[in-house]
């Protein structure tokens, strides 16, 4: 049974950081590629961020790059998300994902997901 549990997230004043992690459980970490989505109220779920397998390639959205960046530790099975410079309409509850293969930007592409952890950004 493969999970993932996101944690880290919170509330926090624009201009301020959080760092997102997710650890995953049951399945070989390594060989997946690892997504961040989020999705504010009322919204679809949108893509933030994802890596390669082996942390060589990375890809971000436009509304977060140069702010956000990805990394993840394969001997800790787990993914991070560093969040600078936030800004209120980063606010959105924040998922990880993994799939098999080569990274994919789209919600359908991935194969396992997190709950999610609660980001609020005030202004």
């Amino acid at each position: 049974q493969v999970q993932l549990v996101e944690s880290g997230g919170g509330l926090v004043q624009a201009g301020g950081s959080l760092r997102l992690s997710c650890a995953v459980s049951g399945r070989t970490f390594g060989s997946y590629s690892m997504g961040w989505f989020r999705q504010a109220p009322g919204k679809e779920r949108d893509f933030v961020s994802t890596i390669t397998w082996s942390g060589g390639s990375t890809f971000y959205a436009d509304s977060v790059k140069g702010r956000f960046t990805i990394s993840r530790d394969n001997a800790k099975n787990t993914v991070y998300l560093q969040m600078n410079s936030l800004k209120p309409e980063d606010t959105a509850v924040y998922y990880c994902a993994m799939k098999r293969g080569a990274i994919r930007l789209g919600v359908k592409d991935y194969d396992y997901w997190g709950q999610g952890t609660q980001v609020t950004v005030s202004s």
